[in-house]
């Protein structure tokens, strides 16, 4: 069988544009210009994440650490404040882009299924 070959960073980076890309296709004049750089860093932000998430379950949060003669302790790895930090940024400009999508309104009628009826009348026995 043969093996699948990985993307590339540059691919993974382009899939996650066009999908980006087709959630916010109807948005139009500003909006488009503006989610259109937005979506180019959140692709971007997505592959790092994943990235950096991979490399987090592989070697961990934490690394031993000494300085000079100092016993080592255990102190955060710089990928994973890394990690935190893009990850905050990263959902910032997903929220950005949703608040451009237009809002979904939802009947506030609701059919009558008799439930109502039937606990008010209850209370009647």
């Amino acid at each position: 069988m043969a093996k699948k070959k990985e993307k590339t960073k540059d691919d993974r980076i382009s899939t996650e544009k066009n999908r980006l890309a087709r959630i916010y296709k109807n948005l139009e004049g500003p909006k488009k210009a503006v989610a259109d750089g937005l979506i180019e860093r959140a692709a971007f932000m997505r592959v790092e994440l994943e990235d950096l998430e991979a490399d987090l379950s592989v070697n961990g949060w934490t690394e031993p650490f000494s300085q000079g003669n100092q016993d080592p302790y255990e102190r955060a790895r710089p990928s994973g404040q890394t990690y935190n930090t893009l990850n905050a940024n990263y959902q910032k400009i997903i929220k950005q882009l949703d608040s451009m999508l237009p809002k979904i309104e939802y009947s506030s009628k609701q059919e009558d299924d008799g439930f109502e009826e039937f606990i008010n009348g209850r209370d009647e026995l």
